[in-house]
C-alpha cells in the first residue's frame, strides 16, 4: 500500500543575500547612473546565508513549531515556503493551498475596507467568492470588528489589524496554515482565542507551521519542533525534546548572563545595551525590593510614533508585567542620537522563580519592528530575608507592582 505524500517536503533549501551591495538598477536611467558611478562594476559583496541546507518532510495534519534565536532563519524559512521569496538553493514542494500570516495584515490593501480585504485574501488563496462568503460571518464574529467592517483598514489599530488578519488566515479553507508570531500583538483574551483556533485547525487535519518565541504556545499547540540556529536546522523531533534542546542552546550561547550588548556592527534603530540593577546580587532580586533596568537606545532616524516596550517573562516566556513608553516628547521621538533609558520600580513584587526580559522597538503607525529581543537579562526572584508579616501574601497581590517611572537622557 502506497503511503500518502507529505504536505511539505524540502531538500537542500537555502536563501542567501548580498551584504554591502546596493539595490540593483531596474530602469534605463538607473542603469546609466550606475554605469557612471561604478564603471568597473559594483563587486559581488559578501554573501550571507539566512537559511542553508534545510531538509525535512511534514505529513498532512501535523502541527510543527519552529523556534530559534533572532536571526536564526525562522521567518526566512516561512517566506520561502509561502512563495514570498525564491530560494537560492534547493527546493520545497507543498501540496495544497497555503494560508500565510507572516506579518500582521499580510496581503491586506490599506485603502480597502475590512470586508473587501476578506474577499481579497480569499482570492489570493485561490478561493471562489461563494466559498469566502460561506465563512464570512464566522470571520467577522471571531475578529470582533463588525462595527468597523466597512472602514479602510489603514485606519485600524494594530490590534484590530491583527484580529482580522488572523481570523481570515485561520477560517479560510487552506490545507496548510503558516503563522509567524501571530501572538505578538493583541490582548490576552484574543491570544487565548488564537491558540484555541489554531488547535482546532490542527485537529481538523490541516497542516500548521507555527513560529513563535512563546515556548508555552509551542508546547501547547505542536507535537514536533524544528530548532534553527545560524540558518541551519539543528534539531528536528518531539516538541518536549526540542524545547529542552533550545534552552540548552541559549545557555551555551550566552556571553553575559545578566546583561545584554548588541553586536558592534549592528545598524539602524536598535537596543545597544541592557542591564539589570537587582537588590541582592547580580541577577538575584528580593521580592518587594526596588528594581531597575537600564537601556541604551540607538535612534539614527526620527520616528514620530516610535514605541519602546519591555516585558518581564516567566520561564514559559509568558509576559507577567509590561512596561512601555510611547515616545516622550521631541527628545525621544523626533530627534536622533543615543538615549539612556531607565525603568525604576519602587517595589518589584513577583513570586519566587526565574524570569527574563523581552524588549520591543517598533513604529506604532506602520507596525514595523526595528528590534526585538527575547530571553535577555535573566534573573531570579527570591524571598531571602523576608518573614510573613513583611509582605502581603494574598495571591492577587503577588504579581502586583506599584507605579513605575521612566527616565530618559540623551547622550
Amino acid at each position: 500500500m502506497r503511503s500518502e505524500a507529505p504536505a511539505i517536503r524540502a531538500e537542500g533549501l537555502g536563501k542567501a543575500y548580498r551584504i554591502g551591495q546596493g539595490p540593483r538598477a531596474t530602469t534605463l536611467a538607473e542603469r546609466l547612473v550606475d554605469a557612471v558611478r561604478h564603471p568597473f562594476g559594483r563587486g559581488d559583496g559578501e554573501r550571507f546565508w539566512a537559511l542553508r541546507d534545510a531538509a525535512f518532510e511534514i505529513p498532512r495534519g501535523q502541527a510543527v513549531g519552529i523556534i530559534g534565536r533572532n536571526g536564526a532563519g525562522k521567518s526566512t524559512l516561512l517566506k520561502l515556503l509561502s512563495r514570498i521569496t525564491t530560494p537560492t538553493a534547493g527546493w520545497a514542494e507543498l501540496r495544497g493551498r497555503v494560508g500565510s500570516l507572516i506579518e500582521v495584515g499580510t496581503g491586506f490593501h490599506p485603502e480597502l475596507t475590512g470586508r473587501e480585504n476578506v474577499f481579497l485574501n480569499g482570492a489570493i488563496l485561490g478561493m471562489r467568492r461563494h466559498e469566502v462568503a460561506r465563512r464570512f460571518d464566522e470571520i467577522v464574529e471571531f475578529a470582533g470588528i463588525s462595527r468597523f467592517l466597512d472602514t479602510p483598514v489603514k485606519r485600524y489599530s494594530s490590534g484590530m489589524y491583527m484580529r482580522l488578519a488572523f481570523a481570515v488566515a485561520a477560517h479560510l479553507d487552506a490545507e496548510i496554515l503558516v503563522v509567524d508570531e501571530v501572538l505578538a500583538v493583541g490582548d490576552q483574551e484574543f491570544q487565548r482565542k488564537c491558540l484555541g483556533k489554531m488547535g482546532e485547525v490542527a485537529d481538523t487535519g490541516r497542516t500548521v507551521l507555527f513560529v513563535s518565541h512563546s515556548l508555552h504556545a509551542i508546547s501547547t499547540l505542536t507535537s514536533r519542533t524544528l530548532v534553527l540556529d545560524q540558518g541551519r536546522i539543528v534539531f528536528d523531533g518531539a516538541t518536549a525534546d526540542g524545547l529542552a534542546f533550545y534552552r540548552a542552546l541559549q545557555v551555551a550561547g550566552a556571553e553575559s548572563p545578566h546583561a545584554y550588548a548588541a553586536s558592534s556592527d549592528r545598524t539602524g534603530i536598535h537596543v545597544r545595551s541592557a542591564r539589570l540593577v537587582t537588590s541582592i546580587s547580580d541577577g538575584v532580586q528580593r521580592c518587594g525590593d526596588p528594581f531597575s533596568i537600564e537601556f541604551e537606545l540607538v535612534i539614527p532616524e526620527p520616528v514620530p510614533q516610535l514605541c519602546f516596550s519591555v516585558h518581564v517573562a516567566d520561564e514559559s516566556e509568558r509576559a507577567i508585567n509590561h512596561f512601555w513608553i510611547y515616545g516622550d516628547g521631541p527628545e525621544f521621538r523626533n530627534t536622533t542620537g543615543c538615549f539612556k533609558v531607565r525603568i525604576d520600580v519602587p517595589k518589584f513584587r513577583l513570586v519566587l522563580g526565574r524570569y527574563s526580559l523581552e524588549v520591543w522597538l517598533n513604529n506604532r503607525a506602520t507596525h514595523q519592528v526595528f528590534d526585538r529581543l527575547i530571553n535577555i537579562c535573566p534573573f531570579e526572584v527570591t524571598m531571602d530575608g523576608l518573614v510573613r508579616p513583611d509582605y502581603d501574601w494574598r495571591p492577587e497581590h503577588m504579581t502586583y507592582m506599584e507605579d513605575y517611572t521612566w527616565s530618559i537622557a540623551r547622550e
